[in-house]
């Protein structure tokens, strides 16, 4: 069975990056009828919150994302010290003492020398009274001792991969303070949970490399790996530094269609044309990994914000009903309104516009030049109930006596029963104006 997951860190909101990585993977396990896992990697206290933990489930819940089943990383530190203590049994886990200033004296002297950057595994060679002294002046903290040799895996995006590990510090597993990191945790959690895929961004590409040693030294077989392109801006710049402006709680905030986001994100990148769907079954069944590329992936909020009123203009009444009834429009009228105003609307906070027009609420917006030809228009109104003859008999009617027609006619005439100069299709509208004018 395919598993997958995605572990966001609860230490902020989540962004369209996330996103990709989220719907990837849930788009693989659905499509096989395999299980999606939400991991929460918590194991940070100082930075992880309960707030962002409650927005990741909103956000998923917003786009459709379902879970099979979730879980924190702060409840299983147990298994992180089983781990830990298996690692240093069989060798592969060493303590070192280094200070950060240490360090980056260490590589400093190593690229004057024209050498690479790579931890010099000191440490391993302190004996006992040398590491002894050393517990005392300062907290330890852990590196897996990699096995040096070229590190190959077939990525489902990217292809064959190889990295020489002769190239990489052992990483650090275990920080001073205890603190568990995401290297070894999300292995451990990864053997314990039977995660066979997983798909990130490719800035990920090293951390595989170690990863697949520890899954092997633990004595795990490591999942399929797929490393995606990451997004940049419409111009090619680099998206990292505003990715707060595309946080998903920001674009639903700017009333960004959930269905527009889904189908946008399940095809940047993969070379086929972005096509608009209706349900996430749709999305499903259209997704293809190996379709996507290494090339960094442009994201344009303007191609999103047209897609997401497409999304609207294509809403069936039921997927707006409870919009709908959160602004008092009645049920027996709701479908009717909806029909006559969604090609007009490009975001959910646009329709109550619509329905204040609907009850008179709206400014007067007649031209002085248009006001005794629009006074002796409404004094030709019929009275109510108006129905979808309506404005057409009544322009008729109005044309004979005036002699206008075309934009002179019609437009002073929409003004003044709606306050607007488009609009929806009148023929469609004039039933629903309840409100005045009636009369001039």
């Amino acid at each position: 069975m395919i598993v997958t997951r995605f572990a966001p860190s609860p230490t902020g909101y989540l962004h369209v990056g996330n996103l990709r990585t989220a719907l990837m993977n849930w788009l693989i396990a659905r499509q096989s009828g395999g299980r999606f896992i939400l991991r929460l990697d918590d194991t940070d206290p100082e930075r992880s919150r309960d707030e962002f933990a409650d927005a990741i489930r909103e956000d998923l819940d917003w786009l459709g994302l379902d879970r099979d089943t979730e879980f924190r990383q702060s409840d299983r530190l147990a298994e992180y010290r089983n781990a830990s203590r298996a690692l240093e049994a069989a060798g592969r886990l060493y303590e070192c003492f280094e200070t950060p200033e240490e360090l980056e004296l260490k590589r400093r002297t190593q690229l004057a020398a024209g050498r690479p950057p790579v931890y010099d595994r000191a440490a391993l060679a302190l004996d006992q009274a040398a590491l002894a002294q050393l517990r005392t002046e300062r907290q330890g903290y852990w590196r897996f001792l990699l096995d040096r040799r070229r590190i190959e895996w077939d990525d489902g995006i990217l292809g064959a991969l190889s990295v020489d590990a002769e190239s990489l510090s052992d990483p650090v597993l275990i920080r001073g303070d205890g603190q568990v990191l995401y290297t070894l945790a999300s292995v451990v959690d990864d053997l314990g949970t039977g995660v066979s895929d997983v798909v990130r961004g490719s800035d990920h590409v090293t951390n595989t490399a170690t990863q697949i040693q520890i899954f092997e030294a633990l004595g795990g077989k490591p999942p399929r790996f797929a490393h995606h392109s990451l997004l940049t801006g419409p111009g090619g710049e680099a998206l990292s530094k505003r990715l707060g402006g595309f946080s998903l709680r920001d674009l639903r905030s700017a009333g960004i269609e959930p269905m527009a986001l889904v189908s946008l994100m399940a095809r940047l990148g993969a070379g086929d044309p972005v096509e608009l769907r209706a349900t996430l079954g749709e999305v499903v069944a259209g997704f293809e990994l190996t379709k996507f590329g290494a090339s960094p992936t442009r994201f344009d909020p303007a191609e999103l914000e047209i897609l997401s009123a497409r999304s609207l203009h294509q809403a069936k009444f039921t997927a707006v009903a409870e919009t709908l009834a959160a602004l008092g429009v009645p049920r027996d009228v709701a479908p009717l309104f909806w029909d006559a105003v969604r090609a007009n609307v490009a975001r959910r906070d646009e329709i109550a516009g619509w329905w204040a027009v609907c009850q008179g609420e709206f400014a007067q917006a007649v031209e002085n030049a248009d006001a005794e030809f629009v006074a002796e228009a409404l004094a030709m109104l019929p009275p109510r109930p108006w129905d979808a003859a309506t404005w057409a008999d009544w322009t008729g009617r109005v044309k004979i006596a005036s002699g206008r027609k075309g934009k002179s006619l019609f437009m002073p005439l929409r003004q003044a029963l709606t306050g607007r100069s488009s609009g929806p299709d009148m023929a469609a509208l004039m039933p629903l104006l309840r409100g005045p004018p009636a009369s001039g």
